[in-house]
């Protein structure tokens, strides 16, 4: 779908019913020029209705609902709750309301796993009106009756795809049914599964979908690669690129041993690195995530624990030392670079035997991916046989892929939103 030309001439937040103080705030901040999910969802939820947000990693959703959240809470008098994956992710969410809302005292607490409980019994006794939390903590604060959800006016679900992959899908409808259905919800996702879906119908009220690109799609600007290697030699292919390349990597293993191996060996290499897997503990990932933020590491070694999990500003490079077990985790790993419109690159390393997941991969993504050996040499394009049309990085068209190309659809700020259950059959590819 084309955009409109509104889209094109969008220069700030003006006009997206965000009120003057809320506009001021988020000038000084920075924050001038809106990414296309805030364009089109800030517009509907601060006009009360639900939103069903499909978005790729890096696109800026967490502004999109930070800011209507917080009018509302501030209008309102009645509490906000956001439900995200993992931990990191909900540390990082709650920085960016602490930022925006604090001058007007609106007082945030987060509820993760994995740290004391008793600190955050006491920031709930001071009668917060935003939480951050991770399903399982939040239940058991409602269980222990530490907090009522009664009084929650508007819902976010961030990041819904990857939760009903962790199989919170239980927890999930208990914290719904704690709820009032007298409140707003706003729903986030990379993908649209049939999951996705029946919550939607469920516990939404005729939501708005917005959809700024397609399930699956990567940003425009990421550079990708993909070296053909042997399972012994990836270790030497990792040290040359380290050698070859400038600034912070972020490195994927499948497994948190292979993390913890990988971590190891470069840091005999000479380069600063830490790990991020869930046999450390939360003040273990902290520190790893704040050195790695702030340069005392070069390098981060993870799991897909933190795919989703790291924000940090021109990462240069991801590699993907093993394959995701998960297709449409690449997407989300390699969305670590290339935020916000910036450039990055992502390379990943891939048996001969798993050419077949690379061609999966270029199913979720519409690209055929650049090949070469682990000496650097360009081989031939892996194909697949559904004989579909997939997009090269040049632009043209080849056999071997799938999917189609990204929309933008809202009501307000181009396109067309569209309500009801018939927005929700399956996109892209599911899980």
């Amino acid at each position: 779908m084309p955009m409109l030309q509104d889209d094109k001439e969008r220069k700030d937040f003006q006009g997206l019913g965000i009120v003057q103080p809320l506009l001021d705030r988020i000038t000084e901040l920075g924050f001038v020029k809106p990414t296309p999910i805030q364009f089109k969802a800030i517009p509907i939820a601060t006009g009360g209705e639900d939103v069903v947000g499909i978005a790729q990693t890096g696109s800026g959703k967490t502004l999109s609902f930070a800011i209507p959240m917080i009018q509302d809470v501030g209008a309102s008098k009645k509490m906000g709750l956001v439900l995200l994956p993992t931990r990191e992710l909900a540390v990082q969410v709650e920085e960016v309301f602490k930022k925006i809302a604090g001058p007007f005292g609106l007082r945030t607490s987060i509820l993760i796993g994995g740290t004391n409980i008793n600190p955050q019994i006491r920031e709930l006794r001071n009668k917060p009106h935003i939480i951050v939390a991770t399903p399982g903590r939040l239940i058991d604060h409602v269980e222990q009756k530490n907090i009522s959800l009664a009084n929650v006016g508007m819902l976010v679900l961030d990041e819904a795809d990857r939760m009903l992959d962790m199989g919170f899908a239980p927890q999930l409808n208990r914290i719904l049914s704690f709820m009032s259905k007298d409140r707003q919800t706003m729903l986030f996702s990379a993908t649209m599964p049939e999951k996705i879906a029946a919550i939607a119908q469920q516990y939404m009220r005729s939501p708005l979908r917005i959809e700024v690109a397609r399930p699956g799609t990567t940003a425009a600007k990421i550079e990708q690669e993909v070296f053909i290697v042997h399972k012994d030699d990836k270790m030497d292919l990792l040290e040359r690129l380290l050698n070859e390349h400038d600034g912070s990597v972020l490195v994927f293993s499948r497994t948190k041993h292979g993390a913890k191996k990988i971590a190891l060996k470069i840091r005999q290499m000479g380069h600063s690195a830490d790990e991020l897997h869930s046999n450390r503990s939360q003040n273990q990932r902290q520190k790893a995530l704040k050195g790695f933020e702030n340069g005392k590491f070069r390098v981060m070694v993870a799991t897909d624990i933190a795919a989703r999990g790291i924000d940090v500003e021109h990462l240069a490079l991801v590699i993907n030392f093993d394959l995701p077990s998960q297709t449409d985790d690449y997407t989300h790993r390699i969305g670590r670079t290339g935020r916000a419109g910036r450039e990055g690159k992502a390379i990943s390393f891939a048996s001969p035997e798993e050419k077949g997941d690379i061609g999966h991969i270029q199913q979720l993504i519409n690209i055929v991916l650049p090949i070469k050996s682990s000496s650097g040499e360009k081989m031939e394009s892996v194909t697949t046989s559904t004989g579909r049309q997939v997009t090269t990085l040049s632009g043209a068209k080849r056999k071997g892929g799938g999917g189609g190309g990204g929309r933008g659809s809202s009501r307000q700020g181009g396109g067309n939103a569209r309500r009801g259950p018939s927005n929700y059959r399956r996109s892209g590819r599911g899980r």
